[in-house]
């Protein structure tokens, strides 16, 4: 990088950017390379872990300013921590960008595109009437034919700034969104335990029947299920985008409801928000009122599969003879390291046929609202995943992630690949069900 570049704005330094302790820990061995979506397309050192290490470093030091090259080498990282998960010096990859993000965020050169994006998921996730509304438009659009007509009508195309692709790529909105209240389902006989249920932000106007599945599969396993009522979006999708100060709001308010709720665990269905809300404890370690509540919060949180591998989930299972393929979501792979679990779930219903795909953990290209703001890869990535799931020969993709969910199902559309995506808990919620429907006179 020049000098000239790395002088066109002031050097960058804030409470919130990355600690000189974890920079130091990464001795640019480049074992990670490998494991890196974005440095096996493009081979440029810059956009491997290692070499944004490196300029990072250089931006907590100020021997550079945030450029726009330096920028955009930060901004098409996927933050899906393979490399994390990869490293021998274990390198807390995701912690480092996240902080590095907010250093920009907070700085006299941070980038317009950066605060607007940082302005519209503080406007807009954590407010769930908001994100009702705009469902609910979508739905209107989607159901009203005005979809099917513009899109027979090429009008799209003449679209600026790929929004086509954008439009293309919208989910199908659901005819109902899920409706939280404070007891979810009373299990039959005495509970065994108490959880509580993250209803998150997207999950319930986008996937309202997983919220759904999840909450039978927990009752039918002894368990009270609740949903305190004081919850909000668990900031993940804040917390890559550099916007901390949300995100430790956000926390705060979700470890105040869901520990004066009392419950024995907190669940979570989607992999982004169990990552996030498992490193509260990292997030508030400064907060002297909330240091303490949020390890102890950050320890009660569990991923649906994680905890249903602990119960007794395999009595009752009827037969779904369905050849099916796992997407890993990133962040339950590589950041939570669950792997064996969603596979376990799987491998215990009858007659389900599991074939994993090349690369089943390289991440789709979702990445949050990485599909968005970087359209070019994300296509990419979710090419090389869709060719991989081609090869099985699967009817069914299953995941655990609402993104990476959405990613999918717009591969199957943009490829013309017959199939559906689907949660594990919801299959698991299949075979349940189909024994009961058995066992119905």
């Amino acid at each position: 990088m020049s000098e000239v570049a790395a002088e066109e704005r002031p050097a960058v330094r804030s409470a919130d950017g990355p600690s000189a302790e974890d920079l130091m820990r990464c001795v640019h061995c480049g074992f990670c390379l490998n494991y890196c979506p974005i440095y096996l397309e493009l081979g440029m050192e810059t956009d491997s872990p290692r070499g944004r290490i490196h300029l990072i470093r250089a931006l907590s030091e100020g021997r550079v300013g945030p450029t726009r090259s330096l920028l955009a080498h930060l901004d098409l990282c996927l933050q899906c921590r393979a490399c994390q998960a990869s490293c021998p010096s274990g390198v807390s990859y995701g912690r480092i960008m996240e902080a590095a993000r907010a250093q920009v965020l907070t700085s006299a050169g941070r980038p317009l595109s950066w605060r607007l994006r940082a302005l519209v998921l503080r406007q807009l996730l954590p407010h769930q009437r908001r994100l009702r509304l705009l469902a609910s438009a979508l739905r209107l659009y989607q159901r009203s034919g005005l979809q099917a007509l513009l899109r027979r009508s090429k009008v799209l195309r003449l679209l600026p700034g790929g929004l086509a692709d954008l439009e293309n790529a919208l989910p199908t909105i659901p005819p109902h969104f899920f409706e939280g209240k404070a007891v979810l389902a009373e299990p039959a006989g005495n509970p065994s335990r108490t959880v509580g249920l993250l209803t998150g932000c997207v999950m319930p106007v986008l996937y309202p029947h997983t919220h759904e599945a999840t909450v039978r599969v927990l009752a039918r396993n002894g368990c009270r299920v609740v949903a305190p009522p004081g919850q909000v979006c668990c900031g993940a999708l804040n917390l890559h985008a550099g916007d901390l100060e949300t995100t430790r709001r956000l926390a705060r308010r979700n470890i105040d409801a869901f520990l004066e709720a009392g419950v024995d665990a907190v669940i979570t269905n989607s992999a982004g928000c169990g990552a996030a809300m498992k490193e509260y404890g990292e997030l508030l370690a400064d907060d002297p009122e909330y240091a303490e509540k949020a390890r102890r919060f950050a320890g009660m949180v569990r991923d649906i599969t994680e905890y249903v591998v602990e119960l007794p989930f395999k009595e009752g299972l009827r037969p779904l003879p369905q050849r099916v393929t796992y997407q890993d979501p990133c962040h339950l792979a590589h950041a939570q390291g669950i792997k064996r679990q969603p596979r376990a779930i799987l491998a215990a219903i009858p007659e389900l046929e599991l074939v994993e795909m090349d690369g089943a953990d390289r991440c789709c290209g979702s990445g949050g609202i990485y599909s968005v703001v970087q359209r070019e890869m994300s296509a990419q990535l979710l090419e090389n995943k869709m060719r991989a799931v081609a090869a099985t020969g699967a009817g069914v993709i299953a995941t655990a992630n609402p993104g990476c969910a959405m990613q999918l199902e717009a591969g199957l559309r943009r490829h013309r690949l017959e199939g559906r995506v689907v949660y594990v808990v919801e299959l698991l919620d299949e075979a349940y069900q189909a024994a009961e429907e058995r066992q119905a006179p």
